[in-house]
């Protein structure tokens, strides 16, 4: 396949989203995970802190001076209104970055760059992607799988879900979905098919 194969995968939290970016990783992908730029973009002393400081308090900063990411969360996935700021203030950033590390990959001759992110937002994932996969799951393993990874309760699992997109939004925007209820073994076909369909050479 020729050119550069940019593939978007999105889905809500506990959907296997991260696994099966892995899967593309072991297939060739470079991989640019949002939440990791956004993390970047909001390091003490880059653009993005001070507004959010500025909004937020400084009850979210950490004794490192860094932002207590999970003060930070607990704030604005409890309130939509204060999700909606915090996405304003650090988004046209986080996208400049994002499209600086594509530019870069494609520069260095990658064939295929993966941009993880569970926000499918319209400028800097949509916009630059070739191809949007969406990965869903059903809520109890979504539940199951979150409550494990991050140590939460089952309600403050369920919070979090229900402060995501739903699962017919995400059904929207996507060019390929993927249903991740089986086996990791299942997961790996349904992904090298998806590859097949898009061209790409497989090993």
């Amino acid at each position: 396949m020729m050119g550069l194969l940019i593939i978007g995968v999105t889905g809500g939290i506990g959907s296997g989203k991260s696994t099966v970016v892995r899967i593309l990783q072991k297939y060739g992908a470079d991989v640019i995970f949002a939440d990791d730029v956004a993390k970047e973009m909001t390091e003490p002393g880059m653009p993005a802190y001070k507004e959010i400081i500025k909004h937020f308090g400084a009850g979210i900063i950490g004794e490192d001076k860094r932002i207590d990411r999970k003060k930070l969360a607990d704030i604005v996935f409890s309130d939509s209104a204060e999700l909606q700021v915090l996405n304003r203030l650090t988004h046209s950033i986080v996208v400049e970055r994002i499209r600086e590390l594509v530019d870069g990959y494609r520069n260095s001759g990658s064939k295929m760059v993966v941009v993880e992110a569970i926000v499918p937002v319209e400028h800097g994932f949509l916009d630059l992607v070739d191809s949007v996969w969406v990965v869903l799951a059903d809520q109890s393993s979504r539940i199951e799988r979150v409550m494990k990874r991050s140590r939460m309760t089952y309600e403050e699992a369920e919070r979090r879900i229900k402060s995501q997109m739903s699962d017919d939004m995400y059904i929207s925007i996507a060019d390929q979905i993927i249903y991740n209820n089986g086996s990791l073994e299942e997961l790996e076909e349904k992904v090298r098919g998806l590859l097949k369909d898009e061209n790409y050479s497989l090993p």
